[in-house]
């Protein structure tokens, strides 16, 4: 089902482009976090693992993006963003091992910057609303040094990391097709989770 929301080119015109994609992909999103909380990740620690794995798989994903030039151009810091690393800490620290190790991910050594940056968005957007998820992975026993390191804040605080991204997404010198490309890979983004989210915790 297409979940991209229409807008007229008045109120487009009134937008920043970071505005303009947390509009057009809201109830995609809406819709992928009630599927995750529906599905109690945080009940219990097996839960949380089935979580953890979903996270991996993500941001394995997305690593490739975290390393492209074209995108390190842009945000110089994008290299002290990626969690993939903390993921693999938080899954050891809970006994498991790493699904799928040899997998390859979606994105290779090129990338289109439009669309690169539609995925970062979510995955970064994420990273600004894991505050709750934090809290309550801290009722499970799990914090910034043990099992819940990808949800901690970063130093510099959420809400000035994510203004640093899109800030850089809106400084974008970019084409009306380029944007659509981004739209395009915000929702590639949020159905892939979503399709992650249905095959471990089941429709």
């Amino acid at each position: 089902m297409k979940t991209t929301r229409l807008i007229n080119a008045p109120e487009a015109a009134d937008m920043s482009r970071s505005r303009r994609l947390k509009v057009s992909t809201q109830t995609a999103h809406e819709r992928l976090d009630n599927r995750i909380m529906e599905s109690q990740p945080f009940r219990d620690r097996e839960r949380y693992r089935l979580f953890l794995k979903i996270q991996y798989l993500f941001h394995r994903d997305v690593d490739a993006l975290y390393c492209a030039p074209e995108l390190r151009a842009v945000l110089p810091d994008l290299d002290g963003r990626r969690r993939l690393a903390a993921i693999q800490q938080d899954i050891a620290d809970l006994g498991q091992g790493v699904p799928d190790p040899a997998a390859a991910t979606a994105f290779g050594s090129s990338v289109d910057l439009a669309t690169a940056f539609g995925w970062l968005y979510v995955a970064e957007g994420s990273n600004l609303g894991a505050a709750f998820l934090f809290k309550a992975a801290a009722a499970l026993g799990l914090d910034a040094s043990f099992g819940a390191r990808h949800l901690a804040g970063h130093p510099d605080g959420r809400a000035r990391h994510w203004r640093e991204f899109t800030g850089a997404l809106d400084a974008l010198e970019l084409e009306p097709e380029e944007d659509a490309r981004v739209i395009a890979g915000a929702e590639a983004a949020f159905a892939r989770v979503r399709t992650l989210v249905d095959a471990n915790f089941g429709r």
